[in-house]
């Protein structure tokens, strides 16, 4: 195998993308099993994670929380409806859209999921002490221009 250089900033920028990915599939690995194990996708968690936290949203605001597609949203609540974890109704400030919220179901299962992904999100991150966790949250947000 050759030893390629594309210059030391480009090979340390690819260093990163690579690290930045495994990261991500080492925090999806292990925080989806109790999700998975709850009968739900990743994206089907979010929706209901998001309008547990925050209340009856439309499509678009669930969108917006989750960082997902319209068109898969759409899937995903069908299916959350289909199980009888959420329901949509009419938005009275704005008859043309609709909103979606947490049936009793759908209230049940992630008030019980919820604290066990808290417990797998702790595990995921416990060997960072709090100040590398604040330090890589800004490094994160200088990234994605968010801070």
């Amino acid at each position: 195998m050759k030893n390629v250089s594309y210059g030391n900033e480009n090979d340390l920028n690819l260093k990163l993308v690579i690290a930045l990915s495994r990261s991500i599939q080492h925090i999806r690995r292990g925080e989806g099993q109790n999700i998975q194990d709850a009968g739900l996708t990743l994206s089907q968690f979010a929706v209901l994670e998001a309008l547990y936290h925050k209340g009856d949203l439309r499509i678009c605001e669930i969108i917006e929380k989750t960082l997902s597609t319209g068109g898969n949203m759409t899937v995903v609540v069908n299916n959350l409806v289909k199980d009888g974890l959420v329901r949509r109704f009419k938005d009275p400030g704005d008859g043309r859209a609709s909103r979606i919220s947490l049936t009793e179901k759908g209230e049940v299962l992630i008030a019980d999921l919820f604290p066990r992904h808290v417990e797998s999100v702790q595990t995921l991150f416990e060997r960072l002490e709090s100040d590398e966790k604040r330090r890589l949250l800004d490094l994160l947000k200088k990234l994605t221009g968010k801070m």
